[in-house]
């Protein structure tokens, strides 16, 4: 019984993957798009914007688009707030969706979707996985996807991860989604403090990557 329940949930999770492979193609929504033209696609779609918005970035799991491009266009389109918001519970669902995929469909599966390997939680404890996590998502250099299927390959719980994704997410959705607002004003006080922040964000980044560096050395060592 529980295999052929277990062979249902392959089925239907490859079909749900070749359905949005199929859909992405056939929209050919990112190629050879950056924020500007991004932002006129999800414009020119009225009332039903939030939710094109939230699509997309619930379907960033599946591609190689880099997820700042898109984060910076919601800010363009939505503003600083409702941006954040938005862009907030889109990564959320995206890192869901990859979560999910990972933990139902296997290391194989995914590692031929996104062409890399997913070591990062080899030999961790469970029961810190909310921290790890956490860690990691205010590490803007370590890929977004490749956090969110290595935790579905992990012992870590879905409630953990989620509530440390929101979490750790936010302060580089808070600074991308600023800098996509802030480039209405280009040239302002506030345009050129969107991008100080940027730039404190990758320093801050690039030093606390190399803190977990040296940690995750030391622990195997």
């Amino acid at each position: 019984m529980k295999d052929r329940k277990s062979a249902i949930k392959l089925i239907l999770g490859i079909g749900i993957l070749i359905l949005g492979f199929f859909i992405i193609n056939r929209l050919n929504i990112f190629k050879g798009y950056g924020p500007n033209e991004i932002k006129e696609y999800i414009s020119g779609k009225g009332i039903l914007a939030p939710i094109i918005y939230v699509g997309l970035l619930s379907t960033l799991p599946l591609l190689l688009f880099p997820d700042s491009v898109l984060v910076i266009a919601g800010g363009m389109v939505f503003g600083l707030y409702w941006g954040t918001l938005l862009t907030s519970i889109g990564s959320l669902i995206g890192a869901g969706i990859a979560f999910f995929i990972a933990r139902r469909l296997g290391q194989q599966v995914v590692q031929r979707l996104i062409k890399r390997d997913l070591v990062i939680f080899q030999n961790r404890d469970k029961r810190s996985g909310f921290f790890l996590i956490l860690i990691l998502r205010l590490i803007p250099l370590f890929p977004f996807k490749i956090v969110s299927y290595s935790a579905g390959l992990s012992d870590i719980k879905f409630k953990d991860f989620a509530f440390a994704t929101v979490l750790g997410s936010l302060p580089g959705i808070i600074v991308y989604t600023n800098l996509g607002d802030k480039t209405t004003v280009i040239g302002s006080r506030e345009f050129y403090l969107s991008i100080a922040l940027l730039i404190g964000l990758f320093v801050f980044s690039f030093i606390l990557k190399n803190i977990f560096k040296n940690k995750s050395s030391e622990a195997k060592d």
